[in-house]
């Protein structure tokens, strides 16, 4: 007889067949011998894939997808035919219109008597202003050095420039909203890279450094950029990190069992550390593009210890990390071998009692999934639910979604199509590009030309740790939540029936951060005009995506703004609720953990036993489990 901790339940085995016919005359995976030994598909995959469409007269298209899964390694993932469309699109429009022309012609000659003008004036009075001020987060001309003569006519001409690019790559009548905002993206990357910034001949800080060192600083900006390559061509992590935060030694080590197993999940049940413990569980679902512990990072910034410690019984799934094998696992095997399982888990071990749903990015968007298919099946387990930086409107998710249409899709899915998955790098360079100037370029000046490594912390550390995208669930998550945005329209089906995100009547409690480039504090807003719960708290934190949710009780330079709003409240549009909602100094933990009490029983309870023995449901190995571990 087969323990019910080893094996998915049954409706998990049987996988989605809701999105099933977009996937039956996709090639299926090679035998395991196929392979290389990383996992990935091989030359030898793409030979048996071009076998099996030799025998079903798909040739044409198979040899289009792999022209076009080579293609992507060498952009990136990202179309040339999106790119072409925009600047054609842009260029055409700009051409036929005369009076843009000369507005920019005008522009370009006022810029131009504008620096004129500075360059006299700064020769006379070198405290003179400048004609034009960075951005308020473009840091890269702070340095003294800046407001020297002949640089600072280097960077005011540089920003001059940028902006007058600006000008000429928006506002142009007939250009579609998106073919512009990829033109301007685009060109704003070529322009970073071509700042002064990133010169050695240009930049007075780097100048400096080499006059006082006598070059060292370049000899060991070299030593820093053979360093990286060597690690990148092995497959190795940031240079030092794993010396420094090992996972299970310096993060991830808040004590607890793995009770639950199958394919795709492990489930962590912590150990208690209060006599006494809030009667509802806590289930933690972290985005499967990231590893879990990134809400269990050292221990005086682990939010799992953090909840333990106040009382609460904490669970957290842990996703495997998929190789090519698990390239048709798609989003209803999430929801079903995941959420579900690690629900059903929770209810074995803790009978009749209600739980405290938290989903973070994509396990948040999974979670809201999830609670509303329960809310229209009634299942009532879940007691509240958070969503910590997640959307479930995707119309306004940032830049993100400039290379989200049908031509860029369709090339990502061929890229996945022939690896099996969507790889680690491919996603971080998107992110990436979304914040070049902080996290390319400023990173190439310091540590190659400056010569310095920034100080390592564990933040960064799980950041370097990532993990893959199995092509199905990537393509169905990207065709049908991002560019169908289906779950906010309500089209989305579970079980061959529609969702709705209106049928969660659970309490809300959504978390967005200020600086957040994958999922826009606005978009994430929007759970203002979609749910219909009795209750829906909205709290906006300083910090990105990551940082900001980290955000530990004595946490520096941290703070929020929050509200509440009930079914009797009128709507407030986000602009308006950052204007008049006041500030507040601090971590939004114990905000949140007060509302987590305030919808839990009154009365503490016994601490729960690890698993559930009597019901098959053994502790199978100490946290932090195997899956987390998986390269």
């Amino acid at each position: 007889m087969q323990k019910p901790n080893e094996t998915a339940p049954a409706d998990a085995q049987a996988g989605s067949t809701s999105e099933q016919s977009s996937f039956e005359n996709a090639p299926k995976s090679p035998p395991r011998s196929w392979r290389g030994p990383s996992g990935q598909a091989s030359s030898a995959h793409r030979a048996y894939g071009l076998e099996r469409t030799f025998l079903g007269t798909h040739i044409p298209e198979t040899i289009d997808r792999m022209v076009s899964a080579n293609l992507a390694r060498g952009t990136g993932g990202i179309s040339p035919v999106v790119l072409a469309m925009a600047y054609l699109d842009w260029l055409m429009h700009l051409g036929l219109s005369p009076g843009k022309q000369a507005l920019l012609n005008e522009k370009a000659i006022r810029k131009m008597v504008r620096l004129g003008l500075y360059a006299f004036k700064a020769n006379q009075d070198p405290s003179t202003p400048p004609c034009i001020e960075p951005l308020p987060q473009d840091h890269r001309f702070d340095d003294e050095g800046w407001r020297q003569w002949p640089y600072n006519l280097i960077y005011q001409s540089f920003l001059l420039n940028q902006q007058w690019w600006y000008n000429a790559t928006t506002r142009n009548r007939g250009v579609s909203k998106q073919n512009e905002a990829i033109v301007s993206f685009m060109t704003r990357q070529i322009l970073d890279m071509f700042s002064p910034s990133n010169s050695p001949l240009t930049n007075p800080e780097i100048l400096r450094a080499t006059i006082e060192e006598g070059g060292q600083n370049l000899a060991r900006g070299w030593a820093n950029f053979v360093a990286d390559m060597e690690a990148s061509v092995a497959g190795k992590r940031l240079d030092g990190e794993i010396e420094q935060f090992v996972v299970g030694r310096d993060v991830a080590v808040t004590p607890g069992k793995v009770v639950f197993r199958n394919h795709l999940i492990e489930l962590i049940q912590y150990q208690p550390t209060t006599p006494q413990v809030y009667a509802e569980p806590i289930l933690i679902v972290p985005a499967w593009i990231m590893k879990y512990y990134i809400l269990d990072l050292s221990p005086n910034n682990s939010m799992v210890r953090y909840l333990v410690e106040k009382g609460h019984t904490v669970f957290a799934i842990s996703w495997k990390n998929p190789t090519a094998e698990d390239r048709d696992i798609g989003m209803d095997d999430y929801r079903v071998q995941g959420v579900m399982a690690a629900l059903d888990a929770i209810t074995a071990i803790l009978p009749e009692r209600k739980i405290h749903a938290v989903g973070y990015c994509l396990g948040g968007t999974m979670l809201t999934i999830v609670a509303a298919a329960m809310a229209r099946d009634g299942d009532d387990r879940i007691k509240t639910v958070t969503l910590f930086a997640a959307q479930t409107d995707f119309t306004e998710a940032g830049e993100l979604l400039l290379f989200i249409n049908e031509s860029q899709v369709a090339f990502l899915e061929d890229m996945m199509w022939d690896q099996g998955y969507l790889d680690a790098d491919q996603m971080v360079g998107a992110f990436q590009l979304l914040r070049s100037n902080d996290l390319i370029w400023s990173r190439l000046v310091h540590d190659y030309l400056l010569g310095k490594r920034q100080k390592i912390n564990d933040l960064m550390a799980w950041n370097a740790d990532q993990t893959r995208m199995p092509y199905r669930m990537h393509s169905e998550y990207l065709r049908h939540i991002f560019l169908g945005n289906e779950l906010a329209t309500g089209h989305y089906k579970v079980n061959g029936r529609s969702i709705a995100v209106t049928d969660i009547r659970a309490p809300i409690f959504t978390v967005a951060t200020e600086q957040d480039h994958v999922a826009p504090w606005r978009s994430v807003y929007k759970i203002n005009l979609l749910a219909d719960s009795d209750e829906v708290t909205f709290l906006l934190t300083s910090g990105g995506h990551n940082a900001g949710i980290v955000s530990e009780p004595g946490h520096r330079h941290r703070s929020y703004q929050v509200a509440c709003r009930t079914d009797q409240d009128r709507y407030v549009d986000p602009d308006t609720w950052q204007a008049t909602m006041p500030k507040h100094h601090g971590s939004w933990w114990p905000v949140w953990q007060a509302w987590l009490i305030r919808h839990s029983a009154e009365h503490q309870v016994s601490p729960p036993v690890m698993g559930a023995p009597e019901k098959g449901l053994y502790p199978i190995c100490d946290a932090l489990g195997v899956y987390v571990l998986q390269k």
